[in-house]
């Protein structure tokens, strides 16, 4: 049986940031890495899951929202990945920092926080979600990206 691609990272040498973890056609799989494998540092249910609602509704209402595919929170609890069609990875680079700002900035409600827009609207936490993306901004913002794995 052939190996997924991301399984062919080694994940004691990654470290936060954004990559590309594959390339199928058009469509580019960003791997948003917001905290370090292996490391025992972990997010929670309501930090992921908050964090999915905010980003994916911000970024489906970006600059790139018409080339979104999907976003979406790793099984491994350390990061997101992001499928964009046909935008180069500093235009998605850019998206992504913009989005964490109105993440950070958000006053009000998380978004999809009922039960007719969520399947489980009770594991939502706002100031947990601005934590993990003040964090992971700083991430982005700390150096010049080449997106590969290194």
């Amino acid at each position: 049986m052939n190996k997924i691609e991301s399984f062919k990272v080694d994940h004691n040498m990654l470290d936060r940031g954004i990559y590309i973890s594959r390339t199928d056609g058009d469509i580019v799989t960003y791997d948003l890495r917001t905290r370090m494998p292996n490391s025992g540092d972990y997010m929670d249910n309501a930090t992921m899951h908050t964090t999915e609602h905010m980003f994916a509704t911000y970024v489906r209402n970006s600059d790139i929202s018409d080339n979104v595919i999907y976003f979406g929170p790793m099984g491994c609890q350390t990061g997101f990945y992001l499928l964009v069609a046909k935008e180069t990875p500093q235009k998605v680079l850019e998206a992504t920092k913009e989005v964490l700002k109105k993440i950070i900035s958000h006053q009000g409600e998380v978004f999809g926080a009922s039960a007719v827009e969520c399947g489980n609207y009770r594991s939502l936490e706002i100031s947990s979600a601005k934590e993990e993306c003040k964090k992971y901004l700083e991430v982005l913002e700390s150096k010049d990206w080449d997106f590969k794995y290194e």
